[in-house]
């Protein structure tokens, strides 16, 4: 989706974004005052640390580069045991073949760092669907660490070396850009417009979470439920947060806007980590808001059977943010 110039004033009635960033702040130091040294300690097996971050493939440009130096580094502090990858994967129009030169130019030569040469579990954006969105599930056959068996799947606690936690990605163009007709404009502009069965996927990420039994039920998705940039997606509040909720989902992570936020609605940490090349424009704080800031960065995740652990660092690796939950809140 073209992104619309913005206006760097806030929104009537919110809070003013310098207080705001302060509150954030004030609340990661506090949250970080509360845990043990080794927050996302590696030693324990019954521990799953991994890093997530969205929008990012530009050739290594806009700061993309940076973000992944520093994310690199962070995955090792942390031993992270994969990576999530919340779409928008190649800009501006996807990858048109698994040989388009956008894989070693925007991923193989980008994320070099040891710590990154691990699973990269990876959803499909708008941007991506302005190419041949098959192509990135047929990489996964080619690819040591790029993993996109099918345009929504499961990555169940067995894959991941742990039985704590259940991950379900999904694919959020078809269920959000149906009826949009910029996007679709967009795909005929590349020659890849895709039909749509998003019945089908909300059937199926309604049965496999019935049948989840892990402790922990993660969704991935490219847009955002709720949003402090582009605004809350309609189709996912109505279709997919119903099944959060319903199913005992307690994160959903997404890309789409360029910025960082966690959001808290209901019993579910909306995490946004859509900036892993840039960021654009302003964010402002939503109902839920916990933390949001327009600035390049990426998410980390520490995880045991009974707390989950976020922090949001900046492409310098700085801490923005840090927070924690309990399983049951």
């Amino acid at each position: 989706m073209k992104r619309p110039a913005r206006s760097s004033s806030r929104r009537e009635g919110s809070t003013p974004p310098s207080r705001f960033h302060r509150r954030g702040l004030l609340q990661g130091l506090a949250a970080s005052a509360a845990w043990p040294t080794g927050v996302f300690a590696a030693a324990d097996h019954e521990v799953l640390n991994f890093v997530a971050f969205g929008d990012w493939g530009r050739k290594g440009q806009r700061s993309q580069g940076v973000v992944a130096e520093a994310m690199g580094a962070a995955a090792a502090e942390i031993a992270s045991r994969f990576v999530i990858s919340a779409g928008d994967n190649f800009y501006p129009a996807g990858v048109q073949s698994v040989t388009d030169p956008h894989w070693r130019r925007s991923f193989e030569e980008v994320y070099t760092a040891p710590a990154l040469q691990t699973p990269w579990y990876a959803a499909l954006g708008n941007h991506d669907y302005r190419g041949v969105a098959q192509a990135q599930i047929d990489y996964t056959r080619l690819s040591s660490r790029w993993r996109m068996p099918s345009r929504y799947y499961k990555v169940a606690g067995q894959a991941l070396g742990v039985s704590l936690l259940d991950i379900f990605v999904i694919d959020t163009s078809p269920l959000v850009d149906r009826g949009n007709y910029d996007e679709m404009l967009q795909q005929l502009a590349h020659g890849h417009l895709e039909a749509y069965d998003g019945a089908r996927q909300i059937a199926w990420l309604e049965n496999e979470l019935r049948r989840s039994t892990a402790p922990w039920k993660i969704v991935v998705g490219h847009h955002p439920v709720y949003s402090g940039d582009h605004g809350d997606s309609a189709a996912l509040v109505a279709q997919v947060a119903p099944l959060l909720e319903t199913h005992g989902v307690q994160v959903y992570i997404n890309g789409h806007d360029h910025n960082l936020q966690h959001i808290r609605r209901g019993r579910v940490d909306y995490v946004c980590a859509g900036a892993g090349s840039d960021a654009v424009g302003s964010v402002t704080p939503v109902k839920g808001t916990r933390y949001c800031l327009s600035r390049p960065g990426f998410a980390m995740f520490g995880l045991d059977r009974e707390t989950l652990r976020l922090e949001f660092r900046d492409l310098t690796g700085r801490t923005l943010y840090q927070t924690r939950r309990r399983r049951v809140d």
